[in-house]
Protein backbone atom coordinates (compact mmCIF):
# COMPACT_ATOMS: atom_id res chain seq x y z
CA UNK A 1 0.00 0.00 0.00
CA UNK A 2 2.05 2.96 -1.26
CA UNK A 3 -0.72 5.51 -1.69
CA UNK A 4 -3.64 7.07 0.15
CA UNK A 5 -6.39 9.32 -1.12
CA UNK A 6 -6.88 12.67 0.61
CA UNK A 7 -10.14 14.42 -0.18
CA UNK A 8 -9.82 15.72 -3.74
CA UNK A 9 -6.03 16.00 -3.80
CA UNK A 10 -5.46 12.69 -5.62
CA UNK A 11 -2.86 10.08 -4.78
CA UNK A 12 0.22 10.98 -2.75
CA UNK A 13 3.33 8.77 -2.30
CA UNK A 14 4.43 8.39 1.32
CA UNK A 15 7.51 6.99 3.10
CA UNK A 16 7.12 3.57 4.70
CA UNK A 17 6.91 4.85 8.27
CA UNK A 18 4.10 7.22 7.34
CA UNK A 19 2.33 4.45 5.42
CA UNK A 20 2.44 2.17 8.45
CA UNK A 21 1.11 4.88 10.74
CA UNK A 22 -1.75 5.74 8.40
CA UNK A 23 -2.61 2.07 7.95
CA UNK A 24 -2.74 1.57 11.71
CA UNK A 25 -4.95 4.61 12.18
CA UNK A 26 -7.22 3.53 9.33
CA UNK A 27 -7.98 0.35 11.30
CA UNK A 28 -8.76 2.22 14.53
CA UNK A 29 -12.23 3.73 14.44
CA UNK A 30 -11.72 5.62 17.70
CA UNK A 31 -8.08 6.53 17.22
CA UNK A 32 -5.17 5.20 19.25
CA UNK A 33 -2.92 6.47 22.07
CA UNK A 34 0.48 7.72 20.92
CA UNK A 35 2.40 5.30 23.13
CA UNK A 36 0.35 2.35 21.92
CA UNK A 37 0.85 3.34 18.29
CA UNK A 38 4.61 3.62 18.77
CA UNK A 39 4.78 0.26 20.55
CA UNK A 40 2.75 -1.55 17.89
CA UNK A 41 4.54 -0.02 14.90
CA UNK A 42 8.09 -0.37 16.25
CA UNK A 43 8.00 -3.24 18.77
CA UNK A 44 11.63 -4.31 18.43
CA UNK A 45 13.34 -1.15 19.65
CA UNK A 46 13.32 0.82 22.87
CA UNK A 47 10.37 2.97 23.82
CA UNK A 48 12.46 6.10 23.17
CA UNK A 49 13.40 4.91 19.69
CA UNK A 50 9.78 3.98 18.95
CA UNK A 51 8.59 7.38 20.12
CA UNK A 52 11.17 9.09 17.89
CA UNK A 53 10.06 6.99 14.91
CA UNK A 54 6.47 7.96 15.60
CA UNK A 55 7.33 11.66 15.68
CA UNK A 56 9.13 11.30 12.35
CA UNK A 57 6.19 9.46 10.78
CA UNK A 58 3.81 12.10 12.11
CA UNK A 59 5.84 14.87 10.49
CA UNK A 60 5.73 13.03 7.17
CA UNK A 61 2.03 12.16 7.26
CA UNK A 62 0.26 14.80 9.36
CA UNK A 63 -0.39 17.12 6.43
CA UNK A 64 -0.37 16.79 2.67
CA UNK A 65 -0.43 20.20 1.04
CA UNK A 66 -3.23 22.08 2.75
CA UNK A 67 -5.02 18.92 3.91
CA UNK A 68 -4.77 17.76 7.51
CA UNK A 69 -4.41 13.97 7.45
CA UNK A 70 -3.81 13.09 11.12
CA UNK A 71 -5.42 14.86 14.05
CA UNK A 72 -4.23 14.84 17.68
CA UNK A 73 -6.75 14.85 20.51
CA UNK A 74 -4.76 14.93 23.72
CA UNK A 75 -2.50 11.89 23.56
CA UNK A 76 -4.65 10.16 20.97
CA UNK A 77 -4.12 10.12 17.21
CA UNK A 78 -6.82 9.62 14.60
CA UNK A 79 -7.35 10.08 10.90
CA UNK A 80 -8.92 13.29 9.71
CA UNK A 81 -12.38 13.06 8.18
CA UNK A 82 -10.79 14.24 4.91
CA UNK A 83 -9.14 10.82 4.49
CA UNK A 84 -11.20 8.28 2.57
CA UNK A 85 -10.56 4.69 3.62
CA UNK A 86 -11.70 2.27 0.93
CA UNK A 87 -11.74 -0.58 3.44
CA UNK A 88 -14.45 1.16 5.49
CA UNK A 89 -16.67 1.64 2.45
CA UNK A 90 -16.28 -1.95 1.30
CA UNK A 91 -16.77 -3.32 4.82
CA UNK A 92 -20.04 -1.40 5.15
CA UNK A 93 -21.22 -2.78 1.80
CA UNK A 94 -20.28 -6.28 2.98
CA UNK A 95 -22.28 -5.88 6.19
CA UNK A 96 -25.29 -4.69 4.20
CA UNK A 97 -25.05 -7.72 1.91
CA UNK A 98 -24.87 -10.09 4.88
CA UNK A 99 -27.86 -8.41 6.51
CA UNK A 100 -29.72 -8.33 3.15
CA UNK A 101 -30.13 -4.55 3.54
CA UNK A 102 -28.90 -3.64 0.05
CA UNK A 103 -30.33 -4.56 -3.36
CA UNK A 104 -28.62 -7.31 -5.31
CA UNK A 105 -25.89 -5.85 -7.54
CA UNK A 106 -26.41 -6.21 -11.29
CA UNK A 107 -23.03 -8.00 -11.53
CA UNK A 108 -20.03 -9.00 -9.48
CA UNK A 109 -17.99 -5.90 -10.28
CA UNK A 110 -16.92 -3.71 -8.65
CA UNK A 111 -18.01 -5.15 -5.28
CA UNK A 112 -16.61 -8.59 -6.09
CA UNK A 113 -13.28 -7.01 -6.97
CA UNK A 114 -13.18 -5.07 -3.69
CA UNK A 115 -14.15 -8.10 -1.59
CA UNK A 116 -11.45 -10.16 -3.32
CA UNK A 117 -8.68 -7.84 -2.14
CA UNK A 118 -6.42 -8.85 0.72
CA UNK A 119 -5.70 -6.47 3.57
CA UNK A 120 -2.21 -5.04 3.07
CA UNK A 121 -0.70 -8.06 1.26
CA UNK A 122 2.99 -8.50 1.89
CA UNK A 123 2.92 -6.76 5.27
CA UNK A 124 4.00 -8.99 8.18
CA UNK A 125 3.30 -6.73 11.17
CA UNK A 126 1.87 -8.48 14.23
CA UNK A 127 -0.81 -5.82 14.69
CA UNK A 128 -2.26 -6.77 11.31
CA UNK A 129 -2.95 -10.43 12.10
CA UNK A 130 -6.24 -9.93 13.95
CA UNK A 131 -7.38 -7.23 11.51
CA UNK A 132 -6.70 -9.53 8.56
CA UNK A 133 -8.71 -12.31 10.17
CA UNK A 134 -11.62 -9.95 10.80
CA UNK A 135 -11.54 -8.73 7.21
CA UNK A 136 -11.29 -12.26 5.81
CA UNK A 137 -14.26 -13.44 7.86
CA UNK A 138 -16.36 -10.46 6.83
CA UNK A 139 -15.59 -10.70 3.13
CA UNK A 140 -15.98 -14.48 2.85
CA UNK A 141 -19.40 -14.31 4.52
CA UNK A 142 -20.42 -11.47 2.21
CA UNK A 143 -19.21 -13.35 -0.88
CA UNK A 144 -21.08 -16.49 0.15
CA UNK A 145 -24.24 -14.47 0.70
CA UNK A 146 -23.83 -12.79 -2.67
CA UNK A 147 -23.28 -16.13 -4.42
CA UNK A 148 -26.49 -17.48 -2.90
CA UNK A 149 -28.41 -14.36 -3.93
CA UNK A 150 -27.08 -14.55 -7.49
CA UNK A 151 -28.05 -18.20 -7.67
CA UNK A 152 -31.61 -17.53 -6.51
CA UNK A 153 -31.93 -14.81 -9.15
CA UNK A 154 -30.66 -17.08 -11.89
CA UNK A 155 -27.45 -15.08 -12.41
CA UNK A 156 -25.36 -18.23 -12.60
CA UNK A 157 -22.12 -16.80 -13.95
CA UNK A 158 -22.02 -14.18 -11.20
CA UNK A 159 -22.88 -16.88 -8.64
CA UNK A 160 -20.01 -19.09 -9.85
CA UNK A 161 -17.48 -16.24 -9.87
CA UNK A 162 -18.51 -15.10 -6.42
CA UNK A 163 -18.41 -18.58 -4.91
CA UNK A 164 -14.95 -19.14 -6.41
CA UNK A 165 -13.78 -15.83 -4.89
CA UNK A 166 -14.96 -17.02 -1.47
CA UNK A 167 -13.20 -20.36 -1.93
CA UNK A 168 -9.96 -18.57 -2.80
CA UNK A 169 -10.07 -16.82 0.59
CA UNK A 170 -10.84 -19.93 2.63
CA UNK A 171 -10.70 -23.20 0.67
CA UNK A 172 -11.69 -25.22 3.76
CA UNK A 173 -15.13 -23.62 4.25
CA UNK A 174 -17.86 -25.82 2.86
CA UNK A 175 -20.54 -23.18 2.25
CA UNK A 176 -19.07 -21.75 -0.96
CA UNK A 177 -18.22 -25.21 -2.30
CA UNK A 178 -21.81 -26.29 -1.71
CA UNK A 179 -23.12 -23.21 -3.50
CA UNK A 180 -20.77 -23.95 -6.41
CA UNK A 181 -22.25 -27.43 -6.73
CA UNK A 182 -25.81 -26.12 -6.49
CA UNK A 183 -25.18 -23.60 -9.27
CA UNK A 184 -23.80 -26.29 -11.56
CA UNK A 185 -26.87 -28.42 -10.83
CA UNK A 186 -29.20 -25.49 -11.53
CA UNK A 187 -27.50 -25.04 -14.92
CA UNK A 188 -27.77 -28.75 -15.66
CA UNK A 189 -24.01 -29.27 -15.52
CA UNK A 190 -24.14 -32.44 -13.40
CA UNK A 191 -20.65 -33.62 -14.33
CA UNK A 192 -19.17 -30.30 -13.18
CA UNK A 193 -21.13 -30.53 -9.94
CA UNK A 194 -19.83 -34.02 -9.24
CA UNK A 195 -16.26 -33.02 -10.06
CA UNK A 196 -16.47 -30.06 -7.65
CA UNK A 197 -17.57 -32.42 -4.91
CA UNK A 198 -14.84 -34.95 -5.65
CA UNK A 199 -12.15 -32.24 -5.73
CA UNK A 200 -13.33 -30.85 -2.38
CA UNK A 201 -13.57 -34.35 -0.90
CA UNK A 202 -9.99 -35.14 -1.97
CA UNK A 203 -8.75 -31.77 -0.64
CA UNK A 204 -10.27 -32.35 2.81
CA UNK A 205 -8.94 -35.89 2.91
CA UNK A 206 -5.43 -34.79 2.04
CA UNK A 207 -5.25 -31.72 4.26
CA UNK A 208 -7.35 -32.67 7.31
CA UNK A 209 -8.17 -36.38 6.94
CA UNK A 210 -11.90 -35.64 7.13
CA UNK A 211 -14.87 -35.91 4.77
CA UNK A 212 -17.49 -33.36 3.68
CA UNK A 213 -20.57 -32.88 5.86
CA UNK A 214 -23.59 -35.18 5.55
CA UNK A 215 -25.53 -32.23 4.11
CA UNK A 216 -23.06 -31.87 1.23
CA UNK A 217 -22.80 -35.62 0.71
CA UNK A 218 -26.59 -35.92 0.53
CA UNK A 219 -26.65 -33.17 -2.10
CA UNK A 220 -24.36 -35.21 -4.33
CA UNK A 221 -26.12 -38.49 -3.61
CA UNK A 222 -29.39 -36.94 -4.76
CA UNK A 223 -27.61 -35.72 -7.88
CA UNK A 224 -26.26 -39.19 -8.70
CA UNK A 225 -29.62 -40.85 -8.13
CA UNK A 226 -31.52 -38.30 -10.24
Amino acid sequence: MGFFEFGCTGRVPLPLGAQRLLALLALQNDGIHRATAAEQLWPDGTSCRAAANLRSALCQARRVGSVTVIESVGQRLRLSESVRVDLHRTAESARQVIAAQSPLPAGCDPLLEDLSKELLPGWSEDWLMLERERWNQLRVHALEKLAQQFQRDGQYLSALQTALAAIAIDPFRETAHRTLIEVHVAEGNFANALKCYQDYQAFLQQELDITPSPQMTQLVQELMSA
